[in-house]
């Protein structure tokens, strides 16, 4: 189907990759990992036909139809849900076309006895035949069907993909290279955005298809759960066996260790023979023996042991000042996004140095909760931060916050202050943000590099409580490790939103589970509260309560949120409009200002309008993300 061979790349003279070759075959599904920047998201580049290798050579069947899931997608504004997926349909929508014109001039024609009103006839049925073979007459059910499967409801179907968060716009993208019935699928941490049950529903549809699929991940279950082959991209070189990635962990390490006895077994071998070369040397009589033992040893194949990639960030969370006993303690909180209530009179309290998971389905009000515990949005109800209490904080979407068009080193230089600026090199350093590495702009690095500088960015302030909204997305599996570790030797207090079952063992003492608009206390680790509620995961955790969510909904509730989320709909897209509207009348404004300074001085009030205007474009964007905030925690 597809084979590489020797294949290689490099940046500023150093080899991301050097001289690799593998093959892709139907029904491979491959799990390609490695740390972030080791070059998987470059390969799938190259795969794909994006990027040219600076030697080797690719070699494909005829007519191979390659579909690649990228980090970051473009959309054309204006399109609808079902719209914007209906263009996986290329042909079908051409052939579309030419049965519309060909109707179209059937209809307005009279000449019915004429050749040419004849050969529209027989165009006519060899359009429709090539439609029918195209699926034609199933493509809008299949798509309804793969969108469903991905989360959409049908009250979607017909909405703006503009309107849609950017792990929603990445559904759509997703739902189109599955339509498009591909040879060869490239997916680029494909279940970052998605929920178990879609993840669940992802898994399935990857296990049933024929074609070969490449998967970058750093979810051990997701990879376990689908992939047949697992190859890992380290040091320039690459690993490629035919198992998981559990799996092949195991028969990674067995490998090496193999090696390395043989390794020691042929040393010692070498050794020997030396001495004898050295003895033999010595006297005239076995001069020719050691001429022959000289020659063995040169034609000996040395044994090299794999090089493993031990490289990782080195973090530790210093504690700033010892706050008091109790660190948050909030009465009767409640949230409500309009209608819709997510909180409804939690009470908490959070002790001095406890570890603290919150778990539950999406849209609980997990995440809304910890933004609460920050003051970063407002309540009902009465939130107190004990003494001396001093929060860091790292939101879901963190990294996508860091500006693109400064350098890594900058960003952190003006994230510093006059006390921490001059360790800024050391922290980013900690951080494998290392000599050239910290002049590379934010926009060109991988997600995980982004998540690492973004964590990086956090070291620059004092905290004695840590809230963590998923902090593992885009990180690669040791950097989660080397988290996890430090996040076990943090003496301050821990609050920490995950889905992942692995990440929280042995990581927190008590969890808070969010459901039905309340939270239920958990004494325990997070294998005591999986064990009392006699469930195996934390997918299944989520998956019942969905399925027990979608029963419990009454025809009354399922109507009542569909105009909720129709009038919000509305709403968002009246402030959007406005918005645009505000932003092409600030950009006149500012081209006036720089070329007519002294006339836009001379006009009345000309300042107090200017600025006017920016405070309400201020406020409408405020207004903006909290409409999101709404349509988002419905789902």
């Amino acid at each position: 189907m597809l084979n590489i061979h020797n294949l290689s790349v490099s940046f500023g003279g150093e080899y991301l990759f050097e001289e690799i070759t593998f093959r892709l075959g139907a029904g491979d599904r491959v799990g390609l990992i490695g740390k972030n920047g080791a070059g998987k998201s470059t390969m799938l580049k190259i795969l794909s036909g994006e990027m040219e290798p600076d030697t080797g050579q690719i070699a494909t069947d005829k007519d191979l139809k390659i579909g690649f899931l990228k980090q970051d997608i473009d959309f054309i504004e204006g399109r609808t849900v079902l719209e914007e997926s209906y263009q996986a349909f290329e042909e079908i929508k051409k052939l579309e076309k030419e049965l519309e014109e060909i109707n179209r001039q059937l209809a307005e024609r009279t000449d019915y006895e004429s050749e040419a009103y004849h050969q529209l006839m027989v165009d006519l049925n060899d359009v429709q035949h090539q439609y029918e073979i195209h699926g034609g007459y199933n493509y809008q059910g299949e798509t309804e069907r793969i969108l469903q499967g991905l989360g959409f409801k049908r009250e979607d179907f017909n909405k703006l993909t503009d309107t849609f968060s950017g792990g929603w716009r990445m559904r759509i993208e997703l739902a189109k290279l599955l339509l498009q019935q591909n040879d060869i699928l490239l997916l680029d941490e494909p279940t970052n955005h998605l929920d178990i049950e879609s993840i669940i529903w992802l898994e399935s549809f990857l296990n049933n298809y024929p074609g070969a699929v490449v998967i970058v991940s750093h979810d051990k279950m997701f990879l376990d759960n689908v992939t047949n082959r697992t190859i890992e991209i380290s040091l320039g070189r690459i690993y490629d066996f035919n198992k998981p990635y559990s799996k092949y962990l195991v028969l990674r390490k067995e490998l090496r260790e193999q090696q390395l006895a043989s390794q020691k077994n042929q040393e010692k071998q070498i050794q020997q023979t030396e001495k004898l070369i050295e003895k033999f040397r010595a006297k005239a009589s076995k001069a020719s023996m050691a001429q022959s033992l000289i020659k063995k040893l040169d034609k000996i194949d040395r044994i090299e042991v794999d090089e493993d990639d031990n490289s990782v960030m080195n973090l530790k969370f210093p504690v700033s000042v010892v706050p008091g006993k109790v660190v948050v303690e909030a009465h009767h909180i409640s949230k409500s996004y309009g209608e819709l209530e997510v909180l409804q009179n939690i009470d908490l309290l959070i002790e001095r140095d406890s570890k603290t998971a919150f778990v539950g389905q999406n849209g609980q009000g997990k995440s809304t909760l910890a933004k609460i515990i920050v003051g970063e949005i407002k309540h009902k109800g009465e939130l107190k931060l004990g003494h001396n209490v001093q929060i860091g904080y790292f939101a879901q979407n963190q990294a996508e916050h860091l500006d693109g068009s400064k350098t890594v080193l900058d960003t952190m230089i003006d994230a510093a202050n006059e006390s921490n600026r001059a360790k800024v090199r050391d922290i980013l350093g900690s951080f494998l943000f290392r000599g050239d590495e910290v002049e590379k702009y934010v926009r060109v690095l991988s997600g995980g590099e982004r998540n690492r500088l973004a964590l990086a960015k956090l070291m620059l302030q004092p905290f004695n409580v840590l809230v963590m909204d998923e902090p593992t997305n885009h990180l690669d599996i040791k950097s989660k490790n080397v988290l996890k570790d430090a996040l076990k030797s943090f003496e301050g207090t821990l609050i920490l939103v995950s889905h992942d079952r692995d990440f929280l063992q042995g990581l927190t003492n008590k969890v808070y589970e969010f459901k039905d608009h309340k939270i239920k206390e958990y004494l325990g680790d997070i294998d005591f509260y999986l064990e009392q509620r006699k469930l195996n995961d934390m997918r299944e955790v989520e998956k019942r309560d969905v399925q027990k969510q979608v029963g419990k909904e009454s025809n009354k509730d399922s109507y009542q949120n569909q105009k909720k989320l129709k009038s919000l709909n509305n709403k968002l897209s009246n402030i959007e409009s406005k918005i645009t509207k505000l932003e092409k009348e600030i950009k006149e404004k500012d081209v006036e200002l720089a070329t007519n300074y002294e006339e836009c001085m001379a006009k009345p009030n000309f300042l107090e309008k200017y600025h006017a205007k920016k405070k309400e474009l201020e406020n409408l964007m405020k207004e903006w993300e909290q409409v999101q905030e709404e349509l988002e925690v419905m789902g």
